[in-house]
């Protein structure tokens, strides 16, 4: 088989980029290793910047997203209670974020490309590039018990942080830079109604919750928890228990519970490859990243990689300037750095470290009283929480240079 870009990953960034790409005239295949259903199954965030929608409108597939999603024109940040409410269109001159589910824009996209007659290859094992640093790489894959050969122009690695793409750049090229955070975040999915029109990122002594939602009748709430928790240690009730105590007394109140349709806790990191670029393999989203979910950034960095690479291969095969390939890991790292520094800072800020760093506590307690004045002193002023804001609605997308 022959394509021009060959795409590793049929989650959102792979989707969006084929889609994209398609658009343009430029043939691609995505080669995915589960199946699709696996990949409609992962529960994520959903909150996306301007940009990102932007991206989904210029490749044709913001139907839904536009007749379902939720503007949020702020978000609500709780010190013990004491809530603050960070204001994104007055604080940034009218920007916005989305809420709507990456399950429907993976949804939407699916169905997009199957509509288009795009190829797919789901169930693909043993997916493997070759020769990326010469003007003819390919992957091999089996699937169905054959042997696959895909010849391309350029491999696009959309394949997660456990995926092969970032394994194919030499170990001694790569520098992978982690932060491994003391806790994780137990999560629960309801169908009751959000407690709240806006999310609520709550900061408490007794740890950490978030107040999210996917739709009108559908929530998402998220609980600090020690790394040692499981899943099955919290029934429906003692989650919901714990929840009403981190969140501020208003929204405690209007929290309506119910069974739980999906339960899993997530640890966080903080995680940079670079370089994100290796003759022509590029990789996209988390297989070069990770950030922790607090600053709502991971889904949004993977979009700005797309439309940076997707910029760069429009020029290519339009132009035929193939000098532009080589900016592709400088600016995209640029952005990815920001919106880790940000997710970093604001995870600092809103978690309870305790006694999670240093042998008896003392060094986390001390970290607490540090981050509890940086909090109080962003809140404090309009100042403050416009630097929050900006950082929260995302930096413009960055062109290439000519």
């Amino acid at each position: 088989m022959k394509t021009q870009v060959a795409i590793i990953g049929a989650g959102p960034s792979g989707l969006l980029l084929g889609q994209l790409l398609a658009k343009q005239g430029i043939s691609n295949i995505i080669v995915e290793r589960v199946t699709g259903d696996y990949v409609l199954g992962r529960i994520r965030a959903g909150i996306l910047e301007q940009g990102f929608v932007d991206l989904v409108r210029e490749a044709g597939v913001s139907e839904r997203m536009d007749a379902e999603g939720h503007v949020h024109e702020g978000f609500v940040i709780s010190n013990n209670g004491n809530a603050t409410r960070i204001d994104l269109k007055e604080l940034t001159g009218g920007d916005v974020v989305v809420c709507y589910g990456q399950v429907e824009i993976t949804r939407d996209l699916m169905a997009a490309r199957a509509a288009a007659g795009l190829e797919t290859y789901y169930e693909a094992k043993e997916v493997q590039p070759h020769d990326v640093k010469s003007d003819q790489p390919y992957l091999t894959f089996e699937r169905n018990g054959e042997q696959y050969r895909l010849e391309c122009d350029f491999i696009a690695g959309c394949d997660g942080f456990h995926g092969v793409s970032r394994q194919t750049i030499p170990a001694e090229i790569r520098t992978e830079h982690e932060r491994v955070y003391p806790f994780g975040w137990l999560g629960l999915l309801a169908d009751t109604p959000p407690c709240h029109d806006e999310l609520i990122y709550a900061k408490s002594d007794r740890g950490f919750a978030l107040a999210s939602q996917r739709s009108a009748t559908r929530s998402r709430y998220y609980l600090q928890v020690p790394l040692t928790d499981n899943a099955e240690d919290w029934s429906d009730d003692d989650f919901w228990t714990e929840l009403k105590r981190r969140l501020p007394p208003e929204a405690a109140a209007n929290v309506q519970t119910g069974p739980s349709l999906e339960k899993s806790i997530a640890p966080l990191r903080s995680f940079v490859c670079e370089p994100m670029q290796y003759g022509n393999l590029f990789l996209v989203g988390d297989a070069a990243h990770i950030v922790p979910p607090t600053g709502a950034k991971g889904l949004n960095l993977a979009a700005s990689d797309v439309a940076t690479l997707y910029k760069i291969m429009t020029r290519v095969y339009e132009s035929g300037d193939r000098s532009c390939i080589e900016q592709y890991s400088e600016i995209a790292l640029r952005r990815v750095w920001n919106g880790e520094r940000f997710s970093w800072w604001m995870t600092n800020m809103l978690h309870d470290f305790g006694a999670e760093l240093g042998g008896n506590g003392l060094e986390g307690q001390t970290f607490n009283r540090f981050m509890e004045s940086e909090l109080n002193y962003y809140l404090g002023s309009e100042n403050g929480r416009k630097v929050i804001a900006e950082q929260y609605v995302g930096l413009p997308y960055e062109d290439l240079k000519d």
